[in-house]
């Protein structure tokens, strides 16, 4: 109630000093909404407002002080009060110490906290006062603090360069992060332990550590990083998420934030999103053959559901998106319902799910319902009630796509089943499953020729002289795959897509095992195995590759 008085106070205060009419403000607002901005920011990026006047304004609405920037002087006496490195750890500059008290400006009424954080520091009471983003970067990055607002709202690593030798962990976020995206990382990693801090990023699906560090540097990292991301700092006891937006090397990457307590401190893992190279082709995730085919004729259908499974990190959102991407088209309507929305597709209406004001998966569903349209992306089935939406939209004429946990394509239906829906409403609803795997492609710069033999072969489900001359390509190690032998990663599919007859056994309830056999005696379905073997006699993956993926014996 208190947020939703102070937006309406803030409304209140625009109009009243004339900075904005009625319709700008109704435009703000849904551009606020559809992005998930405040309101301030919102008419500041629309460029219906000026900064100073929006935030005088918010100030006003939340009870606040306001610092015009055009008077602004520090004195003297406030800035020898807090140290410049926690000015800059906790964007909050000091300006003024009158009568025992301490003001400080921040640029986010909701920031108020950082007052109990410098309150010891400064050994006397702190109040906060508002004053525009713009201004108070500005004078942060005056007193060495360059990269403070910069990296926040998607900087250059450029700029971290400039920075005095007052900020070394800004430099050192910066630089951990630029060397992840330098290394292709997915994740970085950052682990507190008793006497050490250590950083690990994935690559390729495995972790790496990188660095060792002292653990002194913890509390300064971690309040650096929550800062970033949009944190409490002063929450240290429940798991917290953010999206922190950097620029390294030209590319706008955005970073996923994921905090979590632990026995020595807070672990930290942030997951790093290219805008730029995440949305891949169908053909560039590996995807060809009979399988690829069949999948086309899927999605190319009026309605039905087609699920995508497989374990956590196995690339099921990108072949969604892929998916998407081909069937994009200004006379096609996409809604998509994500936790969270990982990359903007250009003509596609995306809504992230907002678990905390209860918007979820399920609630967005029923809403797209009404927004005709012709194809649904739901991020996840996690629940009864969603997939009971799902089948439904798929049964009324839309095409319904979505990810489920589970080990292989036909264990898909089984899910659904135990979820509660009616096996004769996923035998009706469902066009084809999709599961998935990534496996490591061997690096072209010094993967050598190796004969097969017929213990290797029948490893991964080949008969002797099936192979063709039974070479492949074997890792070997060199500097520009880290010694790892590999460099990149493809996915393996095992596509089931329902027939009549499978439908019939699906709605009489027959085990996985049944629906599976049948799939692969008379769908024409291949399985992973499958699928990897075709990639190892392609020399695009090793055996040993394949069978860590596939867990087989």
């Amino acid at each position: 109630m208190v947020a939703l008085s102070a937006i309406q106070n803030l409304k209140k205060a625009l109009l009243e000093a004339g900075v904005i009419d009625v319709d700008k403000l109704a435009r703000a607002e849904g551009t606020a909404a559809t992005r998930g901005q405040t309101l301030e920011r919102a008419l500041v990026a629309l460029g219906l407002c000026d900064e100073t006047s929006v935030w005088r304004a918010l100030a006003k609405a939340h009870g606040l002080k306001f610092v015009d920037p055009a008077k602004f002087a520090p004195q003297a006496e406030a800035m020898k009060r807090v140290p410049k490195e926690q000015i800059v750890a906790n964007e909050a500059l000091p300006v003024l110490f009158k009568d025992g008290v301490l003001w400080v400006a921040i640029d986010d009424p909701l920031k108020t906290f950082v007052a109990d954080n410098l309150g010891f520091l400064a050994g006397c009471t702190v109040q906060c006062a508002l004053m525009p983003p713009g201004a108070l970067k500005e004078q942060i990055r005056k007193l060495g603090g360059a990269a403070v607002g910069s990296a926040a709202a998607g900087s250059k690593g450029s700029v971290a360069e400039k920075e005095s030798e007052d900020a070394p962990i800004i430099r050192l976020v910066q630089k951990t992060l630029d060397d992840a995206l330098q290394m292709r990382a997915s994740d970085v990693h950052v682990e507190p332990f008793q006497s050490r801090l250590r950083i690990r990023y994935r690559i390729d699906g495995g972790l790496k550590e990188i660095a060792s560090l002292d653990a002194g540097l913890l509390a300064p990292l971690t309040s650096r990083l929550k800062i970033m991301a949009g944190l409490d700092i002063a929450e240290k006891r429940k798991p917290q998420d953010g999206r922190i937006a950097i620029t390294s090397a030209g590319r706008a990457i955005d970073v996923r934030t994921s905090v979590l307590p632990g026995n020595h401190g807070e672990t930290i893992v942030m997951r790093l999103l290219d805008k730029e190279k995440g949305l891949l082709s169908l053909d560039a995730l590996g995807f060809q053959g009979p399988d690829r085919d069949r999948f086309e004729r899927c999605i190319s259908r009026p309605n039905g559901i087609v699920l995508v499974t497989g374990p956590t990190g196995s690339g099921k959102t990108t072949t969604l998106y892929a998916a998407l991407q081909q069937l994009n088209r200004p006379d096609v309507k996409i809604i998509t319902a994500e936790d969270p929305v990982e990359f903007n597709i250009r003509g596609i209406n995306q809504c992230q799910v907002r678990s905390r004001i209860g918007l979820s998966f399920a609630r967005i569903l029923r809403a797209m319902l009404r927004q005709a349209p012709n194809i649904i992306l739901v991020g996840e089935i996690r629940d009864r009630e969603t997939a009971e939406i799902a089948v439904q939209a798929a049964l009324t004429g839309h095409l319904v796509f979505s990810t489920l946990h589970t080990n292989d394509s036909a264990s898909a239906i089984t899910r659904l089943c135990d979820m509660g829906v009616k096996p004769f409403l996923v035998a009706a609803a469902v066009q084809a499953v999709l599961a998935q795997r990534l496996v490591r492609v061997l690096c072209p710069q010094c993967a050598v020729p190796v004969e097969l033999d017929e213990v290797e072969l029948r490893s991964i489900g080949v008969e002797v002289g099936v192979g063709g001359g039974s070479r492949t390509m074997r890792a070997v190690g060199c500097p520009a795959c880290d010694h790892s032998g590999y460099r990149g990663r493809l996915g393996i599919f095992e596509m089931m897509s329902l027939d009549e007859s499978l439908r019939e056994r699906i709605f009489h309830g027959e085990p996985t095992v049944r629906l599976r056999e049948h799939a692969l005696q008379s769908g024409g379905m291949i399985t992973l195995l499958q699928d990897g073997a075709k990639k190892v006699l392609a020399g695009k993956t090793s055996i040993q590759e394949l069978l860590r993926v596939t867990a087989a014996t």
